[in-house]
């Protein structure tokens, strides 16, 4: 072999071994620069918007719960069911979008609104679930979602607030109906 081909031959090697000694580096900052983006500090009210939107979510849940075992009206029992699977989704969206910022911890449902129903069953149950969680419960959701999705900081929650705004704002609807339907029978 020629002194030229092994010089080369010698460069090549070398080349390649810095690129393969470099590429664990890169990796670590592309990684940290993707850890970072995700510990990102999400601005007071976006953090309150987390915060609120996973208690509502959590009461509506518990509550819808019970609405299965101490309903006694069909249409509030419908209603429950409605409200677990679409408030099932949401709470994942959400979910996610909170772990991204490192925030873990699962919300817990408002004591005072489970506690109240825990006590109640038939037609009391039925009254206390459509004005606390189905009237009020939605009517605050809808508040707090048109406002996040308005003036919220993390471009994923907004879209998140904006993509839900529509569903708490049909379930909102529902429980006027609902409401309005029990104070007719």
């Amino acid at each position: 072999m020629s002194r030229s081909l092994i010089s080369l031959t010698r460069a090549i090697a070398l080349s390649l071994a810095a690129v393969a000694a470099a590429a664990p580096a890169a990796q670590a900052q592309t990684e940290g620069a993707a850890s970072a983006a995700r510990n990102e500090k999400l601005s007071l009210i976006d953090q309150q918007f987390l915060q609120d939107a996973g208690q509502a979510g959590a009461t509506e849940l518990a509550a819808s719960k019970l609405a299965l075992t101490r309903a006694s009206d069909r249409q509030v029992w419908e209603f429950a069911q409605r409200m677990i699977v679409d408030h099932t989704k949401l709470a994942r969206n959400l979910d996610v979008l909170a772990k991204r910022h490192g925030i873990t911890a699962p919300p817990a449902a408002d004591s005072s609104v489970i506690g109240n129903l825990q006590n109640l069953q038939g037609a009391e149950f039925d009254k206390a679930y459509i004005e606390k969680v189905a009237l009020d419960g939605h009517q605050k959701a809808v508040a707090l979602f048109r406002k996040e999705s308005e003036s919220g900081n993390d471009t994923a929650l907004k879209a998140a607030a904006t993509k839900a705004l529509p569903v708490i704002s049909h379930h909102y609807e529902m429980a006027q109906q609902l409401a309005k339907a029990k104070a007719a029978s």
